[in-house]
């Protein structure tokens, strides 16, 4: 794992309530924690750098999981892996799998972890902050770890992953297993809503614009409750591609304890909750995902051929309100693993320009979780009254016609059906299919002969931190004694 000695985070544009003024540090080339509490922008700095921690990977999971789902292509003349090595992966045997040397592998920020296992280091030492203060800050980073874990999980799925950060940056943490990563996720987050509710009334620092209405302990707490709602959800639900395996009906009774904690509001707005900012003031950064400035990227064809049809025979909303046409026809390139006839004359215009926010989690995602919650939990005229809520207001769709006596298949057909176009690239689609066992559902561009396109069940660990473990130990074997580095 990468790591780093103390958190060093940059602070400008729409990152906003920092200060002007650089970390001052005695030695900057050995700062220690206290060295850092000595100077009075050090919470701010470093609280802010957690939130640019956790938007540095978001437009690249929805990229990864976006392909890995079929829900959209990166299409680059001059290194056609981007497309092939999503869609085909390599032959190992009779197997094929994603290359963990490729493109492919998670996104395994733990980096990210680091700054938090020191964020959280240097709250305790910080002898300026009250109890409350503390209780807050600490509320706050056990958060965003369990937000930095839970995305992991979703792409390593029965792979596991780390949970501990060591002190000692050089020791290697074990892995453990997707049932204890889940388990240590969801604890984590109730760990973070137990110190926010000791965080007395505000943070000792400041949140951007995308947390408005959601930047003091009490409101943040709901933030939380909605990711753990999620996560729950998640490992209710089976893991490797079979749905076996999860949680079962205690984390969906979990799941539904914590909607009723978040800001879930039926009759709300759909689009209120969480987002990442951007802007192209000095030292921030843009979102790298609207289709003026990134020009490969491409949405599936699948999206306009399975959109279902309004009364007046036009297409469901989303996709007029999501779908970018006119963007020209591109074949997807060619490489040495093989060509590949993806295809796609279509792109994305759900964040239009290079400073669009991009949603951590929103009002329309807690609507579709409730409907999984009702559906698995038995109350199907629930989870068609759920759905409906979206279909109608987000699609301008005619309610279903499903009632509880079509059946639990048929209505979670119609919850992914909305989940797909009402979440579009939001880095859902894949996961979601995985745990309910439908990834054979996913559209191939190429089904048969000998370049034929698969889909993956995970994403590999990357191949560095497998050498680095069998250096350290002459193999790496995972729990349960499976090969973490061949999904």
């Amino acid at each position: 794992m990468r790591n780093r000695i103390l958190l060093a985070a940059l602070c400008a544009g729409t990152l906003a309530g920092c200060s002007d003024k650089p970390l001052q540090l005695t030695n900057p080339n050995s700062a220690t924690i206290l060295g850092a509490n000595a100077d009075p922008n050090a919470l701010q700095l470093t609280a802010t750098g957690l939130l640019s921690d956790l938007r540095d990977r978001r437009a690249g999971y929805m990229s990864q999981v976006g392909r890995l789902g079929r829900e959209s292509y990166i299409f680059t003349p001059q290194e056609g892996r981007n497309t092939t090595n999503y869609l085909q992966g390599i032959t190992v045997g009779a197997k094929t799998e994603l290359d963990p040397a490729g493109f492919t592998p998670a996104l395994w920020n733990y980096a990210a972890l680091r700054d938090i296992y020191n964020f959280k280091s240097s709250v305790n030492a910080n002898g300026n902050l009250t109890a409350q203060q503390k209780s807050a800050a600490l509320g706050y980073a056990k958060a965003f770890e369990a937000l930095h874990l839970l995305y992991i999980i979703s792409e390593t799925d029965t792979l596991g992953l780390v949970t501990q950060i060591l002190a000692d940056p050089t020791q290697l943490a074990p892995f453990v297993s997707r049932d204890s990563a889940y388990k240590y996720i969801i604890a984590s987050f109730d760990s973070a809503l137990t110190a926010l509710a000791a965080g007395g009334s505000a943070f000792p620092f400041t949140l951007h614009s995308g947390f408005k209405n959601f930047d003091t302990p009490a409101t943040f707490a709901k933030f939380v409750s909605a990711l753990e709602a999620r996560a729950a959800a998640y490992y209710a639900t089976g893991g490797g591609g079979a749905g076996t395996g999860g949680g079962g009906a205690a984390y969906w009774t979990k799941a539904q304890t914590a909607l009723a904690a978040s800001f879930l509001n039926m009759a709300g707005d759909m689009n209120v909750g969480v987002y990442h900012v951007y802007s192209s003031a000095t030292g921030d950064v843009l979102n790298g995902i609207d289709p003026v400035t990134n020009t490969t990227l491409y949405a599936h064809m699948s999206y306009l051929t399975d959109a279902q049809n309004k009364a007046d025979g036009t297409t469901d909303n989303r996709v007029l309100n999501k779908i970018l046409t006119g963007l020209g026809s591109r074949q997807g390139p060619v490489s040495s693993s093989g060509p590949s006839s993806a295809s796609s004359t279509i792109g994305f215009k759900i964040y239009p320009t290079s400073d669009t926010p991009v949603p951590v989690i929103r009002n329309e995602e807690l609507i579709l979780l409730s409907a999984e919650v009702k559906l698995a939990l038995g109350d199907a005229a629930g989870a068609i009254a759920a759905l409906n809520i979206t279909r109608v207001n987000s699609g301008g769709l005619a309610p279903s016609t499903l009632t509880p006596a079509s059946g639990s298949s048929a209505i979670l057909d119609q919850i992914l059906y909305e989940k797909r176009y009402s979440l579009m690239f939001e880095g859902f689609r894949w996961v979601d299919m995985r745990r309910y066992g439908r990834l054979s559902q996913l559209p191939l561009d190429v089904p048969s002969g000998p370049t034929k396109d698969f889909v993956a069940i995970v994403a590999p660990i990357p191949q560095g931190e497998c050498l680095v473990r069998a250096k350290a130990s002459g193999a790496f074997l995972g729990p349960n004694g499976q090969n973490n580095c061949a999904p």
